[in-house]
């Protein structure tokens, strides 16, 4: 294996068709040379959510057009390339398959290694691919399946602090635009409704606050903007914009305020780790709401520890972190065969015990 590596990524685990190509020398930054996405907003917009079916089946018409345009943007030939990594999990199974079957093709007909690799650690792993982040450092896993606070040692070994015990943030957000009728994803809908809305008109949970350690829950909060929806309905029969957009305020603060807590709290555990360049990353599709990023900010900023968040394009799901951390096992002296399997359930922590439920777009852990 040679200081410099070049490696081709595919992400396929809920509703982004996705391919890369990465090249790290040794001691240097690395390089995206190319990263394409094919969204499947349009597809599902109709449902009010991902359809799994769906999302399979345009995976499997878009994985071979994503893979030659990636490789066309980066100029680069097969023979350049020095292995294949795929998403192997967790995420909807239908998804996850499809990249497994392409990356194992690529791998037979090119005679280049094969690497599965966890979605969660593509996500983990990008603060090591934008910004060389050093081990070990706090990971806010953030998305639309998942919510984790992780302590990452190296490539392959996480622990995890805390979790989601049911809806995961980015499902929240994408439950609540529905309950508001705000278009999908909801993610963007809630947050540039609330920007004109008052955060303070209904009394919303911040649950398990009155809790310690760092799991979270979501799952009430929504019910919470359910009721409270109804109410005004009920009495005005009808939502008014206003109405709209105060709700859609609550409810960002709230989770904004649980976040917030909880990333306090994790702190604490993380510093007791004495590291030696205390640094906390956040990604995940959620990371880019820009309220939810600016008061971690201001959290990092009372305990004096770096903050670091990837451009918006590496919030959400790509394929240039799944090169990048499969890159990173590859470095390792790790690789898959053809007995390479599509998981939908994938821990980071494997000693740490299962996270309870199951969000739509994924296992939590």
């Amino acid at each position: 294996m040679g200081d410099t590596l070049t490696v081709l990524g595919l992400e396929s685990s809920c509703d982004d068709t996705a391919a890369a190509v990465v090249r790290h020398t040794t001691g240097e930054m690395p390089e995206i040379l190319a990263s394409t996405v094919y969204g499947q907003t349009e597809l599902h917009a109709a449902f009010g959510g991902v359809v799994p079916e769906i999302a399979a089946r345009a995976h499997a018409e878009k994985l071979d057009v994503s893979v030659k345009q990636a490789m066309a943007a980066a100029g680069l030939g097969f023979d350049a390339i020095d292995a294949i990594a795929v998403t192997a999990g967790p995420g909807l199974i239908g998804g996850v398959l499809s990249g497994v079957m392409c990356a194992k093709g690529l791998s037979a007909a090119l005679g280049k290694p094969l690497i599965g690799v966890n979605h969660l650690a593509g996500h983990a792993l990008t603060p090591r691919l934008t910004d060389q982040t050093a081990y070990p450092y706090l990971m806010l896993l953030v998305s639309g399946g998942h919510c984790q606070f992780l302590l990452a040692h190296g490539p392959e070994e996480f622990t995890r602090l805390g979790g989601t015990i049911d809806d995961a943030p980015g499902e929240a957000f994408d439950k609540t635009a529905r309950l508001l009728g705000l278009p999908q994803p909801g993610g963007p809908s809630v947050e540039q409704a609330a920007k004109s809305g008052d955060p303070k008109r209904w009394r919303l949970p911040r649950p398990l606050l009155d809790r310690p350690g760092c799991d979270m829950s979501f799952s009430g909060l929504k019910t919470a903007i359910l009721r409270a929806r109804d109410e005004v309905v009920a009495a005005k029969g009808g939502l008014t914009e206003q109405d709209r957009s105060d709700l859609a305020a609550g409810f960002q603060a709230a989770v904004t305020d649980v976040l917030a807590e909880k990333t306090r709290r994790a702190l604490q555990l993380y510093l007791a780790e004495n590291p030696a360049t205390p640094t906390i990353a956040v990604a995940g599709g959620v990371a880019a709401n820009q309220a939810i990023r600016s008061q971690l900010q201001e959290v990092c900023a009372e305990f004096g520890v770096a903050f670091t968040a990837p451009p918006l394009a590496l919030c959400t799901d790509n394929a240039a972190m799944i090169a990048y951390a499969g890159m990173e096992r590859f470095r390792a002296g790790h690789s898959d065969d053809m007995t390479l399997a599509a998981r939908p359930r994938w821990p980071l922590d494997k000693k740490a015990p299962a996270l309870l439920g199951s969000g739509k777009k994924g296992a939590k852990a």
